[in-house]
């Protein structure tokens, strides 16, 4: 994480909570210092110096790091250190990295697959959802992806091996939706998006099923979050619904890769990326993610060696 720069303003600030239209003397004028800091999130990064014994110059590591050019990390404990570079770096921002383990940990150890079962992801051409697709294709599952986009039901379809895949926008009644697909009902979804789509799946569930709470995109930006109305089917079909936070699970990092690195090699498992160049493309690209704009994991190329 950078140091950031300390810089001396004057701030408007509003007086506690007002009601309608601010007055003049609803707001305050101080002056005081603020310590400015990059936005955070994970990136791919070349060593260029280094006390920590782990770390050498020209090591490659990936982890949390500022939206800058050069970032001093002062907690080098939390990266990753690259050990495989016959594979594109990105990787390493994806299915090498955060949303591989998520989309590992969240198939195999939240839910459970046994082969077979019939599988539904929702947002799932994303950085997480193209993977677990693709893991439950490998365990012989029939498999079912919602996207909003026809290019990304074409994607899953035609390039990622789901085995049907549908445009939410396009289903006015979800329920039948799934029901379309999945006559015999679902043993697992994947829930990246939460709210209606999470309240049509409980009605399709089969009889012991497992939904795994990976995220819920959905409700990020609404005032009032929308109610689930069909938690009754829970007990009544004896469904299991976890929720899981990747960074409890970091410790299956080396057995993850073990497990993945044979299949990307071989060509078993394929990964769709959606790159900008240049960190002044980082802020639309950001804000892409939350209209659905990108297609695959969103990646934003800083430098190029």
């Amino acid at each position: 994480m950078a140091k950031g720069e300390e810089v001396r303003n004057k701030q408007v600030l509003l007086r506690d909570y007002i009601a309608g239209f601010p007055k003049e003397t609803d707001m305050i004028m101080r002056t005081g210092s603020i310590q400015l800091k990059p936005i955070t999130g994970l990136g791919v990064s070349k060593v260029l110096d280094s006390d920590h014994p782990d770390f050498k110059e020209g090591d490659f590591v990936w982890g949390s790091t500022g939206w800058e050019e050069y970032s001093l990390i002062t907690t080098p404990e939390s990266l990753f250190k690259i050990h495989h570079t016959d594979v594109p770096l990105s990787y390493y921002t994806g299915i090498l990295g955060m949303p591989g383990v998520t989309a590992y940990v969240g198939f195999y150890e939240v839910c459970s697959p046994k082969k077979g079962e019939y599988v539904f992801i929702s947002a799932a051409s994303g950085a997480v959802g193209q993977l677990v697709g693709q893991f439950a294709k490998l365990m012989g599952c029939y498999v079912v992806g919602s996207a909003g986009t026809k290019e990304k039901v074409d994607l899953l379809k035609n390039k990622l091996g789901f085995d049907e895949a549908f445009n939410y926008k396009e289903e006015h009644d979800l329920d039948a939706a799934l029901k379309r697909y999945f006559p015999e009902g679902i043993d697992i979804y994947f829930d990246n998006i939460g709210g209606k789509m999470l309240d049509a799946v409980l009605l399709n569930m089969r009889l012991h099923g497992r939904i795994a709470a990976c995220g819920m995109i959905s409700q990020y930006n609404l005032e009032k979050p929308e109610g689930v109305h069909n938690l009754f089917y829970l007990v009544t079909k004896r469904i299991r619904l976890e929720g899981f936070v990747v960074f409890d699970y970091y410790h299956l990092y080396p057995k993850f890769l073990e497990f993945i690195l044979p299949y990307i090699r071989e060509g078993k498992i394929v990964y769709v990326e959606d790159t900008v160049e240049g960190l002044e493309s980082g802020p639309a690209a950001l804000m892409g993610l939350f209209t659905g704009r990108n297609v695959g994991k969103q990646v934003v190329v800083v430098a190029r060696e």
